[in-house]
């Protein structure tokens, strides 16, 4: 076996005692975090004016500290872009992570300090990859070469101070020597910004290459894919890359790619794993082979507490942690971090699925959803409702987009509009719109209710978008690549407005 997989296997492995021992004390572990937190940034000027010094327990900060968003937070952060340090954490920072989200045009710059990168960041990485290799004892996984997608935005000087890109450039530009020799494409590549020219060079520099392992969003990687099969005249990724074993995705729900993929990848030991990592941090990663959930990761420097649904819409939201949250229920994620964010409302929402050790699905974005007749929809219910109808009517999903119609005319009914592209159309799209319907009623008691005999909600309304039609939307709004999504659901029409533009030309 490659002398370099055997090295880096048992490099890697020896986290495995840790990952376990953590995950199954995850109380404890949390404790000794936030102690470490509040030490650590005692004497920044935000500890201080906020007294970090005197906060013994989780409750002292939450007296001290609201729950923070971006905007609370903004002023402190571009003091810090500025160059003014020791403000939200004591060591320097000067690389800020640039993210654009999906629900404003607005960007984010959040902070990356030296411990974020090394004990979150790299260290989520290592985790991913110890669990892999204990999961298949079989892998050759660095006999060949990681293909990282990376971002859209190059490495910027924002000023004499700071500099900033996507945090997978932040990455690459601060990247242990052992994740540059496993890597490719090259650095030049990687960290181009234009993304079009960048998918061609990624082409070029990676077909001839033995790629064993891809990590990248789900959307951008099939365009890559299906520019080597235009180049190689193959319909199969394995006839260009036959011991690719491992695709490692995130960003978005795979549900609705994972059909596409195995098309586009087809043979036996193919492996794909989730991770949830952001700007803000990397939480957890998929640690079972046949599960669809995520061990959230409680050593990584960040303090997690946990808004109950119910709390979602209060001004100052309450709270709970580790040992209080239930499996089965949502929550907005808040947290506190070796980077300088402070009770920092994240904007996802999740759900457990196992507690002891802690597993998650990601459900939704707390901005993404159908709410505008009480029905509640979100994406995790939107996504499972296109698999089952995709799965119903031999179709494949390329990208989709949901909105509301707002009641109108004599009957004031409302519903819902959907914009979907296909890989594969279904071959009834009565029945693909039947079954959507009834798997969102069977997912979503608020949903039936308004759709009951057509009280409130009308049958949903289903347009199949051409090929290309996202592509074209979000090359549109410049949102091309790396970490930028194609946004599931929206509680207005500003996004199925702009998309019908284009599906109706």
């Amino acid at each position: 076996m490659n002398l370099l997989h055997s090295v880096a296997s048992w490099y890697f492995k020896r986290e495995i005692s840790r990952i376990e021992q953590v995950t199954t004390r995850p109380v404890e572990t949390q404790e000794a975090v936030f102690r470490y937190l509040m030490q650590e940034a005692r004497d920044t000027e935000f500890g201080k004016t906020h007294d970090f010094a005197g906060v013994q327990q989780p409750e002292d900060l939450k007296k001290r500290l609201p729950v923070q968003d971006y905007d609370t937070l903004k002023p402190w952060i571009e003091r810090v872009m500025n160059g003014e340090q020791n403000l939200l954490w004591p060591s320097t920072i000067s690389w800020f992570a640039k993210s654009s989200g999906t629900t404003s045009d607005k960007s984010k710059f959040i902070p990356v300090s030296k411990e974020a990168l090394d004990s979150c960041h790299y260290q989520g990485g290592r985790d991913l990859l110890a669990t892999y290799l204990n999961l298949h004892p079989e892998s050759k996984l660095f006999s060949g070469k990681g293909l990282i997608m990376g971002g859209s935005h190059q490495v910027n000087q924002l000023n004499e101070h700071s500099k900033y890109g996507d945090v997978s450039a932040v990455m690459m530009q601060n990247m242990p020597i052992f994740g540059q020799l496993v890597k490719t494409p090259k650095l030049s590549i990687a960290l181009m910004s234009e993304w079009e020219e960048k998918i061609e060079k990624m082409a070029e520099h990676t077909v001839n290459q033995n790629v064993t392992h891809i990590a990248g969003v789900p959307t951008w990687t099939i365009v890559l894919i299906r520019r080597l099969f235009e180049m190689k005249g193959t319909d199969n990724l394995r006839d260009i890359w036959p011991n690719l074993e491992l695709y490692i995705h995130g960003g978005v729900s795979f549900r609705p790619y994972r059909e596409q993929f195995h098309q586009l990848i087809r043979g036996e030991g193919m492996h794909y794993m989730e991770t949830y990592n952001a700007s803000e941090g990397f939480f957890a990663f998929q640690d079972r082979a046949d599960a669809d959930d995520m061990l959230l990761m409680p050593d990584y420097g960040i303090y997690y507490e946990f808004i109950p649904a119910e709390e979602f819409e209060q001004e100052d939201p309450q709270t709970v942690g580790w040992q209080d949250v239930e499996a089965g229920k949502n929550y907005a994620v808040v947290i506190s971090t070796n980077c300088g964010l402070w009770r920092y409302k994240l904007g996802d929402t999740v759900r457990f699925t196992t507690l002891f050790p802690h597993r998650i699905q990601i459900s939704g974005r707390v901005k993404h959803f159908i709410n505008a007749f009480g029905e509640e929809v979100i994406v995790d219910n939107s996504d499972k409702a296109i698999d089952e109808a995709c799965s119903a009517t031999h179709a494949v999903m390329k990208e989709y987009t949901a909105g509301p119609v707002y009641m109108a005319g004599g009957d004031g009914k409302g519903g819902h509009e959907w914009i979907i592209e296909f890989e594969q159309e279904p071959d009834d799209l009565s029945r693909f719109t039947e079954v959507l319907d009834s798997t969102l009623k069977s997912l979503n008691s608020d949903y039936e209710a308004k759709r009951h005999k057509d009280m409130a909600l009308v049958m949903p309304l289903v347009h199949i978008a051409p090929t290309g039609t996202f592509y074209e939307w979000m090359r549109s709004r410049g949102k091309l690549g790396g970490q930028h999504k194609v946004p599931r659901l929206s509680n207005d029409r500003k996004y199925l407005e702009e998309l019908l533009v284009i599906v109706h030309k």
